[in-house]
This record gives structure tokens, C-alpha cells and sequence, in this order.
């Protein structure tokens, strides 16, 4: 019976996103290679967890976001494996490897729960919570509802720091930066730094960490694409780029960072409306780091999508050269081979 009523769930949700929605789908647009398990409420955001022992096994992590919402867990064939303890509406989600608790080391899945203003922290693949019930953010804040979320681990040490963004905030420092911290088996933060400009038009939801180059990129939706450091102790809030700011439709929404090697790869972002991403140079250009120009647009199957991971990782025949996820309405998250996104690419490079 459980079976059955997944499958009827399957079955309209995508006879749901057909009717409605698919006009909205662009000429050309790619077709995943696995469209997950819908989920009861409404995804959001996904991140992909990397088996250090098989890739072929790795797993995806997605955001069901409702008052009795929580963590889902994916092989990559779509099926749902594991689900976390219900949550207040945990919003965005990302992934760190091996933090040190106790003795042992844990690879983290951190999401940002917006109806308690905390941050929950998992232990993965098992999906347990090691928070103490989780971590307070934006303390003595009136807008506080976190939302985004992303770890910076830096290279210098594995120190992590996660970086919260929230639904609504002031124009300097909405952004919050905390410091993990391991404590009689389970982990705190502690605040360590507050920055980012808001333009004030929409809301600051995507957040992603680039480890190897030290940067944050935040979405400005409505705005732009911001640039920051990501290491506080550096002591610069300077805004290095706010890029995209005429190549969108609306909304500027979910960021994901492809690697083709430790320096150069592609900053991919949704254009939430068009159901397109739209791909800019993670090195910058020849002559300026910081310089950020269009590269190419990528039409996609999902559907008014919020949030997006991408790993270079060979994960197997389907995703020999890695896999591209994003959240798409239908309570899902598709994957794509990113072979299919790198010829689209090198198509609009000609």
C-alpha cells in the first residue's frame, strides 16, 4: 500500500508540473536522468554527499520545507532512503567532510530551520542530529527566519565556519558567520563575524562557498550576484563583484559551483523564472578575478528552481564526468549528467 501511494503521488505531482507548468519550459531545455521521489510538502534546496568509499554510492540531500517538513536523503536513482526527524521549516541545506567531534571524525549536513531561528546539524549517511536540538542564530535580531546556508572550511586548518543569510535583515549585515565548535559529543557555534549588502528589493537566499578560492557568492534576488571573502579572519567586508545584475529574469536563486579543476570551473545560478541557469567563469576573466561576465545559458527541465548542487566527481555510467541536481516544483529535485551542461557550454563558447 505505502508503495502504491508513492507512485500515485509520483504520478501527480508530475502530471501536475505537465499541465501547468511545462509551457514555461524553454526550447531545448535538457531532460534530467533521474527525477527523484516526490516528497509530501515542497522541496527547496539539495546538496550532494560524496562516499568516500564509493562514489558510485554517493547520496543526495534535499529540503522539504513545511511545519512538519525535514531532511531527505537520495540515492542516485531517485529513491528516497532516509528521512531526518521532522523539522520547523528547514529551508536551505549544505554539506561539510569530516569535522572533528570527540574522537571520530563526521561529514555534516547543516540546514537552516526557520520557525525555531535555529540551525540544525546532521551526521551523514545516518542522518542523526548531533545539534543538542540545535543552534540559536541571529540572537537579539527582530528578522531573523534564517534561510540560506553554506560552510566554509578553510584549507589552512579544516576550521569551519557556516554562513547564515535569513528572510529579511538589515543592509549591512545580513549576512551571519559562525564558527563550529565541538562540545561533550555534540557541536555549537559561536558568531564570528556579520556582513553583506542587501539591496532591499526581494530577499537574500542562496548562499555558496567556494573552499579552494576563498569566496562567497550570495544571491541579491531581484539585485545581483555578491562576492565577499570567506575567511573572517582576514578582516575584509569588501564587496569584490555583484555580477548578473542585467542577465536575469527573476528571481536570482539557487548557486552551484562546478570544479573543473582547483582554480577554474563555473558558477551556475537559476534564473528562477525563465527555468534557465545562467553560467559565468568561477576564475573571472583573464585580466580580473573579480570580473564575472556571462558565459552561457542553460535551459532545464525544472521548474521555478530555488536551489541547485553540482559535483565534478565520476558518480558512476550516468554521471561519469559528475552530476548537476536542482530543486524543481513537483516536490522533487532532478539530476543531470554534466556532460549534457559542459556541451551546452562549450556550444555557446563557439
Amino acid at each position: 500500500m505505502q508503495k502504491r501511494i508513492l507512485l500515485l503521488t509520483l504520478a501527480a505531482a508530475l502530471s501536475a508540473c505537465s499541465t501547468s507548468k511545462l509551457a514555461k519550459l524553454q526550447p531545448g531545455a535538457l531532460k534530467p536522468n533521474v527525477v527523484t521521489q516526490p516528497t509530501p510538502h515542497d522541496t527547496d534546496d539539495p546538496a550532494i554527499w560524496i562516499n568516500p568509499e564509493d562514489a558510485t554510492q554517493s547520496l543526495v540531500v534535499g529540503t522539504d520545507k513545511d511545519s512538519d517538513g525535514g531532511l531527505y536523503l537520495y540515492n542516485l536513482k531517485g529513491e528516497i532512503i532516509r528521512k531526518s526527524e521532522s523539522l520547523k521549516r528547514p529551508n536551505n541545506v549544505d554539506i561539510a567532510y569530516q569535522f572533528k567531534v570527540g574522537d571520530r571524525l563526521v561529514d555534516l549536513a547543516i540546514t537552516t530551520e526557520r520557525e525555531t531561528n535555529k540551525i540544525r546539524i546532521f551526521s551523514l549517511p545516518d542522518l542523526k542530529p548531533i545539534d543538542n536540538g540545535g543552534i540559536t542564530v541571529f540572537d537579539g535580531e527582530t528578522e531573523r527566519d534564517p534561510m540560506g546556508v553554506s560552510i566554509y572550511t578553510r584549507p589552512s586548518d579544516r576550521e569551519m565556519f557556516v554562513v547564515v543569510g535569513r528572510k529579511t535583515g538589515p543592509t549591512g549585515s545580513y549576512l551571519w558567520q559562525y564558527k563550529l565548535e565541538a562540545a561533550n559529543g555534540a557541536i555549537t557555534a559561536k558568531v564570528v563575524r556579520k556582513f553583506g549588502t542587501f539591496s532591499g528589493k526581494k530577499e537574500i537566499e542562496a548562499i555558496a562557498v567556494d573552499n579552494e578560492l576563498g569566496f562567497i557568492y550570495y544571491a541579491d534576488e531581484q539585485s545581483g550576484i555578491r562576492k565577499y571573502y570567506a575567511d573572517p579572519q582576514r578582516n575584509d567586508n569588501t564587496e569584490l563583484a555583484f555580477f548578473g545584475q542585467n542577465d536575469f529574469k527573476a528571481d536570482h536563486e539557487g548557486i552551484a559551483i562546478y570544479k573543473k579543476t582547483a582554480t577554474t570551473g563555473y558558477l551556475l545560478i537559476s534564473n528562477q523564472q525563465k527555468n534557465t541557469f545562467m553560467v559565468y567563469a568561477r576564475e573571472g576573466s583573464a585580466s580580473e578575478a573579480n570580473k564575472h561576465t556571462l558565459l552561457a545559458e542553460i535551459p532545464v527541465s525544472t521548474i521555478e528552481c530555488d536551489g541547485a548542487d553540482v559535483t565534478n566527481v565520476n558518480l558512476g555510467p550516468q554521471f561519469p564526468n559528475g552530476m548537476f541536481v536542482a530543486m524543481s516544483n513537483g516536490m522533487t529535485f532532478h539530476m543531470y549528467d554534466w556532460n549534457k551542461i559542459q556541451a551546452l557550454i562549450d556550444q555557446a563558447s563557439k
